[in-house]
C-alpha cells in the first residue's frame, strides 16, 4: 500500500493514506515500524552518524499517528446530559451579566464592612476610632481619583482661567510671597525663642549655612532654579510642624510608630519555631534580621496588590505639584519613602535612559537621604524612636529634591513630562502567595548583605582601633580612636544642627560611623546612648560622657536617617548602571556628588527638627521616682518630679 497524498495545515502534517480504517492504519503503521527498523540496521551498517536522525524520524512518525488517532476519537459527537447543559447555561450568564454580579458582590461586601464599621463605633466609638478615619480616608481616595479619571478635562478647564492669571502675575507675585515667607519666619523665630529658648536659633543658622554651602560648591550656580529649593525647605517645615508641634500631628505619628512596633513584633513567632524559645540570646542574627524578612515580604505583597504604587504616585504628584520638580524625580523620591534606594528606580525603569543629568542626579540623591521600610524595623528594634525615623523619612524627601536642584540644577530640557503618560512598574508575581514568597526570597541577598557587611565593617573598626591607639601612645594619647578623629571632623557640623555643645563630640563621632561604615553601626552606637540615658545612671563616668540629652538624640536620630555613605556608593552606580546601561557614564561621574547632595539633606532634616523640637523628659517617670525614693535629702528636678507624679494621679 502506497501513501499517495500529503498535506499540511495549521495544527500539523496529515497523511491522507491514515484515513482509510482502523485495519488499515495498524497495517500501515506496523508495516512503516518494520521499514524504520530495516533502515535504521542499514544506516548502522555504513553511517553509524545518522541513527540519532533515524530514530527522531520514527518518534515524530508514531505522535502524528497518535494525535491523529486522538482527533479522530475527539471529532465523534458527545451527547450533553442534562446537568452538563445547565452548567453550560449558567456559565453563559455569567459571562453575559459579568459586570452585574462584579456590582453585586461587592456592593453586598461593601454594606456587610459598613455593618460591621457602624457596630464597632456604637460599642466603643474611641477603640473603632482607627478604623473610622481609615475608612473616611480610603473613601475620599476613591472619589478623589473617580472624578479625576472621568472629570479630569472639566476640571482643567475649571481652574484654567485662575492659571493663567498666576501666570499672568507671577512676576511680582512671587516677590510678595518670598516677603511674607520671610516675615513669618521671623516672627516665628522670635515668638518661638522668647518660649523655648536660643536652641532653635542655632538650628536655624545651620540650615541657613548649609543652603549657602550647597550653592557655593554648586555645578552650576548661576542656573539654580529656587521654586525647588525653597519649596522644598517649606514643604519640610511644614510636615514637621503637623508632626512635632501640633497635638494631633504627633499623636498620629506617635499611633504609627506604636502599630509599626506591635506589627514588627509578629516576626518573633518565625524567629521563636526556627531558632528555639532562646533566640533573642542572639540578638542581632536572630531578633533583628527576621525583621528584615517579614517587612520585605509584606512590602511585596503590598507592591503586588497596587497599593505601594498608588501610594508612591500619590506622594509623588504632591510634591510634583508643590515643587515644581518632574514625574520621574518626583515619584523616585516618594518611593525611597518606602523602598530601598536600588529598588525605587524600578517603579520608572522605562524611563531612565531618557532623564537629564540633573534628573539622574535626583534619583541618585533621593536614595542617599533616605532609608528603606525594610531596615526601618531593624532600626525601631535596636529602641531608637519609631515616630521620628518616621518623620524623618518623610521629611527628608522633599529635602531630597531641594539640595539635589540646589547642587546640580537643571541645564536641559526634560523629555518625560507629566504629558508623557508616565506609567509605573507593575509586579512579576502571578498571585499574592507567589508575590509573598518573591518578597522572602529577595530578602536574602538583603540580609546576608546586612550581616557581612556589619561583620567586615566591625572587624575593620576594632582593628583601627587598636592601630590608632598604638600610634596614639607613641605621643602619650592612648585613647587615639576612629571615633574620636571623626568626632573632631564632624562636630562643627553636628553643632550647626543645634546639637548641645557638650553632646556634638558624641554626635559627631556617629555621623562619621554612618558616613565611612554604615547607618546600622551608627545606629547600634545610638541606642546603646538611649538605654544609657533610660537606665538613669550617672552622665559621666571617669570623665567620658555616658549619654546625651533627649534634644541631642532626636536630632541624631534625623541626621543619620539615610544611606548616604561610601559602601552605597558602590550599590546605587552598579544598581543604576545594571537598570540604564546607556547612563553609566552620567552615573558614575554624578554619584559622589549625589552623596554628598544626600548627607546635606539629611542634615537639612536634622536642622529642621532642631528648630521643631520640644524639650522633653531626660529621664522616664518611674526612673526618676525610684531615685528620689532611694536618696536621702531632696531632689534637685522638683519640677518634673511633680510632673511625673501628676501624670500618675492623672
Amino acid at each position: 500500500m502506497e501513501l499517495e497524498e500529503t498535506s499540511r495545515h495549521h495544527s500539523g502534517v496529515q497523511n491522507l493514506a491514515f484515513q482509510n480504517d482502523s485495519g488499515g492504519v495498524d497495517v500501515i503503521n506496523l508495516k512503516g515500524l518494520g521499514d524504520n527498523s530495516q533502515r535504521i540496521k542499514n544506516s548502522q551498517n555504513k553511517k553509524p552518524v545518522h541513527t540519532n536522525q533515524e530514530n527522531e524520524d520514527i518518534n515524530i512518525e508514531s505522535e502524528l499517528h497518535e494525535n491523529k488517532c486522538d482527533s479522530i476519537h475527539d471529532e465523534q459527537p458527545h451527547l450533553k446530559g442534562y446537568l452538563e447543559k445547565k452548567y453550560d447555561k449558567a456559565c453563559e450568564f455569567c459571562k453575559k451579566h459579568k459586570t452585574r454580579i462584579y456590582y453585586v458582590i461587592y456592593g453586598l461586601a461593601i454594606t456587610a464592612y459598613l455593618a460591621v464599621l457602624i457596630a464597632a463605633c456604637i460599642l466603643n466609638f474611641q477603640r473603632a476610632l482607627p478604623l473610622f478615619i481609615i475608612t473616611i480616608l480610603a473613601v475620599f481616595f476613591i472619589c478623589w481619583d473617580f472624578f479625576i479619571a472621568k472629570y479630569e478635562d472639566r476640571i482643567a478647564a475649571f481652574f484654567s482661567p485662575g492659571e493663567r492669571y498666576l501666570k499672568k502675575q507671577w512676576f511680582w507675585l512671587k516677590w510678595v510671597l518670598c516677603a511674607a515667607l520671610i516675615i513669618t519666619i521671623i516672627l516665628w523665630l522670635i515668638f518661638d525663642t522668647a518660649k523655648q529658648g536660643s536652641h532653635q536659633l542655632i538650628s536655624f543658622g545651620g540650615l541657613v549655612i548649609y543652603v549657602l554651602l550647597m550653592f557655593i560648591f554648586s555645578k552650576y550656580p548661576t542656573r539654580v532654579a529656587w521654586r525647588p529649593v525653597f519649596s522644598g525647605i517649606a514643604l519640610q517645615f511644614i510636615l514637621g510642624l503637623l508632626i512635632l508641634r501640633t497635638k494631633v500631628g504627633f499623636d498620629v505619628f506617635n499611633w504609627l510608630g506604636i502599630q509599626i512596633q506591635t506589627f514588627l513584633e509578629y516576626s518573633d513567632t518565625g524567629a521563636k519555631f526556627v531558632f528555639g524559645e532562646k533566640y533573642t540570646d542572639h540578638f542581632f542574627a536572630f531578633k533583628v534580621l527576621p525583621i528584615v524578612v517579614f517587612f520585605s515580604t509584606v512590602t511585596s505583597m503590598l507592591y503586588h496588590i497596587g497599593f505601594m504604587q498608588w501610594l508612591i504616585g500619590k506622594v509623588g504628584w504632591m510634591m510634583q505639584i508643590f515643587m515644581g520638580t518632574t514625574p520621574v524625580e518626583s515619584l523616585v523620591a516618594a518611593g525611597n519613602v518606602f523602598v530601598g534606594q536600588t529598588e525605587s528606580p524600578l517603579l520608572v525603569r522605562p524611563y531612565l535612559s531618557h532623564i537629564t543629568k540633573s534628573e539622574l542626579h535626583a534619583v541618585m540623591t533621593a536614595g542617599f537621604s533616605t532609608i528603606a521600610g525594610s531596615v526601618l524595623g531593624a532600626y525601631i528594634s535596636f529602641g531608637v524612636s519609631a515616630s521620628h525615623l518616621l518623620t524623618a523619612s518623610v521629611m527628608s524627601a522633599p529635602a531630597s529634591l531641594a539640595t539635589s536642584k540646589l547642587f546640580w540644577p537643571e541645564t536641559e530640557k526634560p523629555v518625560v513630562t507629566l504629558r508623557s503618560g508616565l506609567q509605573m512598574a507593575k509586579s512579576e508575581s502571578n498571585n499574592l502567595l507567589e508575590a509573598a514568597s518573591q518578597g522572602a526570597s529577595t530578602s536574602i541577598l538583603l540580609v546576608a548583605n546586612i550581616a557581612v557587611n556589619l561583620i567586615s565593617f566591625l572587624a575593620l573598626l576594632a582593628f583601627l582601633d587598636s592601630a590608632l591607639s598604638w600610634v596614639g601612645n607613641l605621643f602619650d594619647y592612648p585613647q587615639l580612636n576612629f571615633e574620636n578623629i571623626c568626632a573632631f571632623v564632624f562636630m562643627p557640623l553636628s553643632f550647626m544642627m543645634g546639637v548641645d555643645w557638650e553632646d556634638s563630640f558624641i554626635v559627631g563621632g556617629l555621623l562619621g560611623y554612618k558616613t565611612f561604615f554604615n547607618e546600622f553601626v551608627a545606629y547600634e552606637r545610638l541606642s546603646k546612648l538611649i538605654h544609657n540615658r533610660e537606665k538613669g545612671g550617672s552622665m559621666y563616668i571617669n570623665g567620658v560622657k555616658q549619654y546625651m540629652t533627649v534634644r541631642s538624640e532626636v536630632i541624631a536620630t534625623y541626621a543619620l536617617c539615610g544611606f548616604a555613605n561610601f559602601g552605597s556608593l558602590g550599590l546605587v552606580i552598579g544598581g543604576l548602571t545594571s537598570i540604564a546601561p546607556s547612563k553609566k557614564k552620567e552615573i558614575a561621574g554624578g554619584a559622589f556628588r549625589a552623596m554628598i547632595a544626600g548627607t546635606v539633606a539629611c542634615f537639612m532634616t536634622a536642622c529642621v527638627a532642631g528648630m521643631l523640637t520640644v524639650p522633653g523628659r531626660e529621664v522616664s517617670c518611674h526612673i526618676l521616682l525610684g531615685n528620689a525614693f532611694s536618696s536621702t535629702g531632696f531632689p534637685a528636678n522638683s519640677t518634673e518630679l511633680v510632673e511625673c507624679c501628676q501624670q500618675l494621679f492623672t
